[in-house]
This record gives structure tokens, C-alpha cells and sequence, in this order.
């Protein structure tokens, strides 16, 4: 289980996150919602290390994360999705996956079977430039490249962003799939409310750097969640 104890977290002065806490445990999908500039993707940076944290502790499966490199997460099973899914461009979607390799094992480091199972447009796609996909094509790549790490907690970050709905019915399927085998804790952040309602086990929503709400979703007032998410 993914857990995370009062952090703080600070750009220079400005105060970005404020005593946020929230558990992640495999088998679920934990949604994480909220306008725009409210913090979310702040609480990603500072689960996976890329940004340090003033207070608080970040532990999964029993390990204390606070001042472990992004790298040495990677190892310990994160992986991410990040927004606007930071595919390499001029690689090819083979070379795209093959860059999942980098925290594995040497006899670890081959694209599983399971990958092109989930996402069956890839393998026709091996040898085209990562450039020449549409954004739905990206974003499944994307996904498949952090699966390409063997990972127990997936992060993503907004993936249904700039993607068409055919591709999200997709993409929705497969993580509601990954969620089911209960080998995975899934992070998603989130502003489109209907996908994130759907798949979510557990959800919080977050306002100003703190969480105003959060709880199981067959106890979510839906009312009160989507007029945090109105602009």
C-alpha cells in the first residue's frame, strides 16, 4: 500500500501542498481530482521524487520513499504517466517501450507478451516514429511504456487529456483490467469526472494544496465532488 502522511511542499516561498494525505492500496484505482493549479500534480511529483517535500513521509510497502531518488523508486515499482504523455518523438514505438527498461533487470529487460494483449495497435506500429501517432495512439503508448516496468503502483497523469472518447472507452478498460489482478495500487489523477467516478475504489479532491474531500466511491456525494471541479 501506497501511503502518504502530511506532506508539505514548497516552490521557493509559495506553499503548494499542505499536510496532504491519502493511501493507495493494489487492487484499486485512487483518483485524484480537482481544478487546474490546485496541487495534483505537485502530490505526483513528490510521490516519485522529482520534487522534495518540507514534512511528512511517503512510504510504500513499508518503505520510507523521503529522500530516495526518482531512480531508485522506479526500482521499487513506481511508474508514471506523465501529462501529455512525453513520448520520444523520433524513436520508434519499439524503441519507445525499450526505454521502459532502464530500472529492470538485465533478464527482465523484454517487452511482455501482455503488453500488445492490452494494446493491440502497438504491434502493428513497431517500426513507425512515435511522432506519427495520433494522441490517443501516444497516450496508449505511453501507458504501455511505464507497464514495459513490471510497476506496483501506477501513476497517471490526466490521461484522457486531448483524447478522442473511442480511445477512452480504451484506456478505461485497461486500467479497470491492470486493477483487477490485485498486483497493482493505480494513482490516477483526474478532471474528467465520469471516468474517474467510474474506475475509482477510493477518490479525494484537492483545493489550494489540501484535500477537502476524500472516501470510498459508494459513499461519494457527487454533487459536492463535481462543484470542485466547475470553473
Amino acid at each position: 500500500m501506497l501511503s502518504v502522511e502530511g506532506i508539505d511542499l514548497y516552490y521557493g516561498a509559495s506553499h503548494a501542498l499542505r499536510r496532504v494525505s491519502l493511501t493507495a492500496k493494489k487492487g484499486e484505482v485512487t483518483c485524484i481530482l480537482g481544478r487546474n493549479g490546485v496541487g495534483k500534480t505537485s502530490l505526483l511529483r513528490a510521490i516519485l521524487g522529482l520534487q522534495p517535500i518540507r514534512a511528512g513521509r511517503i512510504i510504500w510497502e513499508d518503505r520510507v520513499l523521503n529522500g530516495l531518488p526518482p531512480h531508485e523508486r522506479a526500482r521499487a515499482g513506481l511508474a508514471l504517466v506523465p501529462q501529455g504523455r512525453e513520448i520520444f518523438a523520433r524513436l520508434t514505438v519499439l524503441e519507445n517501450l525499450a526505454t521502459g527498461f532502464a530500472p529492470l533487470a538485465r533478464e527482465l529487460r523484454h517487452i511482455p507478451d501482455e503488453i500488445f494483449i492490452l494494446f493491440p495497435m502497438l504491434k502493428e506500429m513497431l517500426y513507425r516514429s512515435g511522432g506519427d501517432l495520433s494522441g490517443g495512439q501516444q497516450q496508449q503508448l505511453a501507458i504501455a511504456r511505464a507497464l514495459v516496468t513490471r510497476p506496483t503502483l501506477l501513476i497517471l497523469d490526466e490521461p484522457t487529456e486531448g483524447i478522442q472518447p473511442s480511445i477512452i472507452k480504451d484506456i478505461e478498460r485497461v486500467i479497470a483490467n491492470l486493477a483487477e489482478r490485485g498486483t497493482m495500487a493505480i494513482l490516477l489523477v483526474e478532471q474528467y469526472f465520469d471516468f474517474a467516478r467510474d474506475l475509482a475504489a477510493a477518490y479525494l479532491v484537492m483545493q489550494r494544496g489540501e484535500v477537502v474531500l476524500s472516501g470510498r466511491r459508494q459513499d461519494m456525494d457527487e454533487t459536492a465532488v463535481r462543484s470542485y471541479l466547475t470553473v
